[in-house]
């Protein structure tokens, strides 16, 4: 995400200043609706986590200090947004379930893999689930998503691997063997 935000717009952002938001909003749209979007893997989904995140920020602007990273601070709010997402849709049940037909899927997986790995995805728990699509499909950096989740890199290897072991388990039930 852009980090070259100038401290005078986040000083005014802060206090309030509709402008300094749109103009952050404008800058930030397209990487938040990314984001959220590899960890819902839900267009509709995407959209709603990004809304959501941009009010949240909004409303807590008292509380970021200008001197910090907006991205990573907006980044951070995003993930919370998205987490949410993904609990909404698993609370639905299992027609509600995210898509994780990642790019490094498409194309060269049989159709039953494919809907066998959502199947799997859909029944991780939703920090599990976040983090397993961030590092294992979109192939983000540990430091990366443990800045975006507000924890240790250490959490975030603990969760790889559990959701790793979780989906691989999943897909042996599903009758899928590596």
């Amino acid at each position: 995400m852009p980090d070259d935000v100038d401290r005078g717009l986040l000083e005014r952002f802060v206090q309030g200043d509709e402008a300094a938001f749109e103009s952050l909003f404008r800058q930030f749209e397209r990487e938040v609706y990314g984001w959220v979007l590899r960890i819902t893997r839900d267009t509709a989904a995407a959209e709603d986590a990004m809304v959501e995140a941009f009010w949240r920020a909004y409303r807590s602007r008292a509380r970021f200090d200008p001197s910090r990273s907006f991205g990573a601070w907006i980044r951070r709010i995003a993930t919370n947004a998205a987490l949410d997402q993904l609990r909404t849709a698993r609370n639905q049940g299992p027609g509600a379930a995210a898509d994780y037909e990642g790019t490094a899927m498409t194309g060269a997986a049989p159709h039953e893999l494919r809907d066998s790995i959502r199947v799997a995805f859909g029944k991780l728990p939703p920090r599990l689930a976040a983090v397993a699509a961030l590092a294992l499909i979109e192939d983000r950096p540990y430091a990366e998503i443990a800045e975006a989740l507000d924890v240790p890199i250490g959490t975030v290897k603990s969760r790889v691997f559990r959701a790793t072991r979780l989906l691989r388990e999943e897909l042996a039930k599903l009758g899928v063997t590596s």
